[in-house]
């Protein structure tokens, strides 16, 4: 799990990739392994952010090429979505084949050049991609990314999805067009907690329109039946009543997030 900063507007992200990293780790039987060191939240823009964030997301990217190389399956809880700024391009280059299915209520495709905000984890995406360099490499084609529930696009995002450039599946007929854009091919698959219905985790945007717990475990039905070379889980904020470091362990409330997840755990933990 990483738990290091990256822009954040507040601390709950840090300490929420712990309560879900051990979540995970209790339905996986692992013990995590935890990269990144928590730091006071500071909302910098991203060119203040990125260099403040590197030397962490440089050990993750570290740590999540090994496990790859090892012909492992990565299963990470992120503070932000801007980890995975180093997480993208190592499934790029090592799993040219798969499929980013991209799960978040924001498409996350803005570049310092369109971004209105100056957020960090708005440009993940487009650096992945290779529209801006982000010093963490890239790689990622823009033919393998599927956007799933995102309904909050900036006009640039939505022109790219409007052209084609990036797929996405949303609304009633989402698990169709999961089909037609992924079908059976090998898949990581990312989840931000916002792209869920505002009030059912802890999250730090709330976007009105959201997917269900129930929805999120079909989704996850219907993914399992693809090969899964990897899941993160990013945007899970703590409690602000959190204090203690077994807290999450007494009252564990990424618990209903872990069960919607199961049938890919499922897949992830199966003997290979």
């Amino acid at each position: 799990m990483f738990v290091g900063p990256t822009g954040d507007h507040n601390d709950r992200g840090m300490s929420g990739a712990s309560v879900v990293g051990r979540a995970l780790g209790r339905r996986l039987d692992l013990v995590p392994t935890v990269l990144g060191t928590p730091q006071p939240a500071d909302s910098q823009p991203w060119q203040t952010a990125l260099p403040t964030a590197l030397p962490g997301l440089r050990d993750l990217q570290r740590v999540h090429a090994n496990v790859l190389a090892g012909g492992r399956i990565p299963v990470c809880a992120l503070s932000r979505c801007a980890a995975s700024l180093a997480t993208l391009p190592t499934i790029a280059e090592r799993r040219p084949d798969a499929f980013v299915v991209w799960f978040d209520a924001h498409a996350d495709l803005n570049t310092p050049d369109t971004t209105t905000t100056g957020y960090l984890g708005g440009l993940v995406l487009s650096a992945a991609i290779g529209w801006w360099d982000s010093g963490l490499g890239a790689g990622l084609s823009p033919e393998r990314v599927v956007l799933g529930g995102s309904r909050d696009l900036d006009p640039p995002e939505q022109s790219l999805v409007d052209a084609g450039t990036i797929a996405l599946a949303a609304g009633p007929s989402m698990h169709e067009l999961l089909d037609l854009y992924v079908g059976d091919r090998p898949v990581y698959f990312h989840l931000d907690c916002d792209v869920l219905e505002p009030g059912t985790v802890p999250t730090d945007y709330r976007v009105p329109g959201g997917l269900t717990l129930d929805d999120l475990a079909d989704v996850a039905r219907r993914l399992s039946r693809n090969e899964i070379v990897g899941i993160e889980v990013a945007e899970f904020e703590s409690w602000e009543f959190e204090v203690a470091a077994d807290a999450a362990d007494v009252t564990d409330y990424a618990g209903p997030l872990v069960d919607a997840l199961e049938p890919l755990l499922t897949v992830v933990s199966r003997p290979r």
